[in-house]
């Protein structure tokens, strides 16, 4: 689609009311709308008329392109019919029963065609980046990893993929996984992931020895899953801290879930977060029902927290639509975030702070940053949060992604 050279009249997160001037893909410059002239451009020649592929957003809010931080584009069962949500009784269970019903779903439309459908979704809905871990464990071989890099490849002009090669059956529990792991690194995965080193494995120091071991031999980062809860939890991230210090990875390593910040006492929850903002290990949250870390602590003590959707309507829940304001809320509603400065941080959380947790070059709105872009029906930050608006114009790279303006 034709790329638009001026975005008119949008209002930016501060309330300020501008013209976004676009070039090669790129935000041009940003120029207040009451120094609009009327002797500038065609319209001034042609009262009424527009110039060629200029769109007039009419005081719609203007954000960033909104950032998932955490989703699994290669479990997802969107684009194969309705599957039931078969319960189990703890993780190994589930992890047993999601390899069942991955080959059923499988049958029915393959990894890359349901990829790419929750991807597009997501970039329709003004997403314009995902960090997407795909499972690597012998059943699956690197077959998920090499279905998401062909659905990088397609959908690259519509959104960009992030993918996290990660250890669904455990690192050291299950031979052979390291192997996989750094043959992962090698054919395409930016990052290398991991799963609960306590309460998996069973052997802290073996997996995270692999882990960081392989991140140091690729330069690759690091995104671990952790669910352990409490003190051991809590140990464990003091041990990502302090390897992450070590090997100099700060602001490469992220720690998902981390429901143990969740569940501590302030005494052992605050020199935790300490160390892990002094090592420069973020955060992710998707807004559980239980243990969500707190997100404003953490905030308040230098720690980068961010968010993403997680599972989207597969084998470990229904739920999920790919829709990060609504994420934006969910965790708000989690956080108990009610003011406009804390709904301004939830919108953080989905934008600015996944962006720098993902490590993205030229994100944001000021001259020079890629024109990555998303106008909502919303007067207000806060307003996006709270009301579920439409999206009305999505571009990416400056490329119309979706246009409900006209």
């Amino acid at each position: 689609m034709i790329t638009p050279d001026l975005l008119l009249d949008a209002v930016l997160p501060d309330g300020s009311t501008v013209d976004v001037h676009l070039a090669d893909g790129r935000i041009a410059a940003l120029t207040p709308a009451a120094a609009r002239h009327p002797d500038r451009g065609a319209a001034a020649e042609h009262p009424g008329v527009e110039r060629p592929g200029t769109v007039r957003l009419g005081g719609a809010l203007l954000l960033p392109a909104l950032v998932d931080g955490h989703a699994h584009l290669d479990k997802t069962f969107l684009g194969a019919p309705w599957q039931p949500h078969r319960p189990t009784a703890d993780l190994g269970a589930q992890i047993a029963s999601e390899r069942v019903q991955r080959r059923e779903v499988a049958r029915l439309a393959p990894v890359a065609e349901r990829g790419e459908a929750l991807a597009r979704r997501m970039a329709a809905l003004g997403t314009g980046h995902v960090r997407s871990h795909v499972d690597v464990d012998p059943d699956t071989g690197l077959d998920h990893l090499h279905a998401l890099l062909e659905v990088r490849e397609r959908v690259r002009d519509v959104i960009g993929v992030q993918l996290v090669a990660f250890p669904q059956s455990g690192v050291v529990a299950t031979p052979g996984v390291a192997d996989l792991l750094d043959a992962a690194l090698r054919e395409g995965a930016e990052l290398i992931g991991g799963l609960d080193p306590a309460g998996f494995d069973g052997d802290v120091d073996g997996q995270l020895d692999i882990v960081f071991g392989l991140a140091g031999r690729h330069g690759a980062g690091v995104d671990i899953h952790l669910h352990d809860g409490g003190p051991v939890g809590a140990s464990q991230l003091r041990d990502i801290a302090d390897r992450t210090a070590a090997l100099g990875l700060g602001g490469r390593v992220a720690v998902s879930h981390a429901y143990a910040l969740g569940q501590l006492g302030l005494d052992e929850l605050i020199p935790t977060a300490r160390k892990l903002a002094d090592a420069g290990v973020s955060i992710m949250t998707n807004g559980p029902s239980r243990s969500m870390p707190p997100v404003t602590l953490l905030h308040e003590y230098g720690v980068r927290v961010f968010a993403g959707s997680d599972n989207i309507r597969d084998a470990w829940w229904p739920y999920g639509t790919g829709d990060m304001l609504e994420r934006a809320t969910i965790i708000g509603l989690q956080g108990e975030l009610m003011t406009d400065a804390e709904l301004r941080f939830a919108a953080d959380l989905v934008t600015s702070h996944a962006a720098a947790a993902l490590g993205l070059a030229d994100y944001g709105l000021a001259p020079g940053a890629s024109a990555d872009l998303v106008a909502v029906a919303a007067g207000s930050v806060p307003e996006a949060v709270a009301a579920h608006p439409e999206r009305l114009l999505v571009l990416h790279g400056g490329r119309v992604v979706l246009d409900r303006t006209r």
